[in-house]
């Protein structure tokens, strides 16, 4: 129920006809379930927590301040969107703080705080800011999805003086404290080099879980300067064995190079992968889909075909073509990335 109202929800635009699918319902309750498992998560991490402590005069970490400025800023844009009509808009706020910014990236970045037990203060401040959170996001998400949200309001501690039941709760207001745009300029830094690194893994065909070394450099000293604070917590999400930040570090030899916020980010690949093997693989992998992609380019280029053809199915031939063309190029990209690699 939670899945078909948050689809509505996403998809009324004002104006809009709503065109409603399994599919899309099938979406969004993945967000569902993600939601679900992030509340479990929370709460399998609150060992010892008091709901009545406060987060204000806690010392945050860089990872605390930019969620605590996140959540912020998606609470004015859903008020906002609701006060407005525009509950599309809410939904789209909601989706895109809790799964891609709480849930793929915070997580993450507090598991270190909150499974270490050498420093009570640092897990108890890590907590706080867990709770509260997922707190703010069932409230935010409880006129959409009221099922889930109860259930979960029901499951996490409180304060006596909290009501019996999240509907009997005040609605999460923006609060001007929680404002940090220094946190927000420097957390898309850190995220911009992990997925630098991620996204050569995945050009070098590289295993997730595979440990690896990098080198991170940069013209602006400072920047580099205020990157380096962020460095454990860079080589956790990026799994990485070594992190070299420095504005002076060369490049090193045989290694795969990424762009992001200003940084130049190399990989050494020597002894990772056959760069031989690597190369047939590419060529091989080259030349079967540009068969697929001559196929159905003829295909679509053939008149009694596109005559005689259902819509769907052209549309459907249209969305391969574009995929297939697509897959092409980011072959060929990762082609000439080997190529560099070998040649420096």
């Amino acid at each position: 129920a939670d899945a078909l109202r948050f689809t509505l929800a996403a998809f009324a635009a004002q104006g809009r006809d709503v065109s409603l699918s399994e599919a899309r319902i099938s979406g969004y309750r993945n967000f569902v379930n993600k939601l679900w498992n992030a509340a479990r998560f929370t709460l399998m991490n609150l060992e010892g927590f008091d709901p009545e402590a406060e987060i204000s005069g806690r010392d945050l970490s860089l990872a605390e301040r930019w969620i605590c400025h996140r959540l912020n800023q998606t609470v004015a844009e859903v008020v906002a969107a609701l006060d407005e009509y525009r509950f599309n808009d809410a939904a789209h706020a909601l989706y895109q703080f809790t799964w891609h910014e709480f849930c793929d990236w915070y997580l993450e970045l507090a598991k270190p705080d909150l499974f270490q037990s050498d420093d009570p203060l640092r897990r108890a401040t890590a907590q706080i800011v867990l709770y509260r959170t997922i707190e703010q996001v069932v409230r935010l998400l409880h006129p959409i999805m009221p099922f889930v949200c109860e259930e979960i309001w029901q499951t996490l501690p409180h304060t006596a003086a909290m009501p019996e039941s999240i509907m009997q709760t005040a609605f999460p207001r923006a609060d001007a404290e929680f404002e940090d745009l220094q946190a927000a300029t420097e957390m898309e830094q850190v995220m911009a080099v992990i997925t630098a690194v991620r996204n050569i893994r995945g050009e070098m065909n590289l295993s997730p879980g595979q440990r690896l070394a990098a080198v991170v450099t940069g013209p602006d000293a400072g920047a580099i300067t205020t990157l380096k604070k962020s460095s454990a917590a860079i080589a956790n999400i990026a799994r990485l064995t070594s992190l070299t930040i420095d504005s002076e570090v060369i490049r090193p030899p045989q290694s795969a190079a990424g762009l992001a916020a200003g940084f130049e980010i190399f990989v050494p690949l020597a002894g990772l992968i056959d760069f031989a093997q690597e190369a047939a693989r590419l060529a091989k992998d080259l030349k079967k889909t540009e068969k697929e992609f001559s196929g159905v380019s003829n295909k679509l280029g053939n008149e009694k075909f596109l005559a005689k053809a259902p819509a769907e199915v052209i549309e459907k031939e249209k969305a391969k073509y574009k995929e297939l063309s697509l897959k092409v190029e980011k072959i060929k990209a990762n082609i000439r990335t080997l190529e560099q690699v070998t040649e420096s």
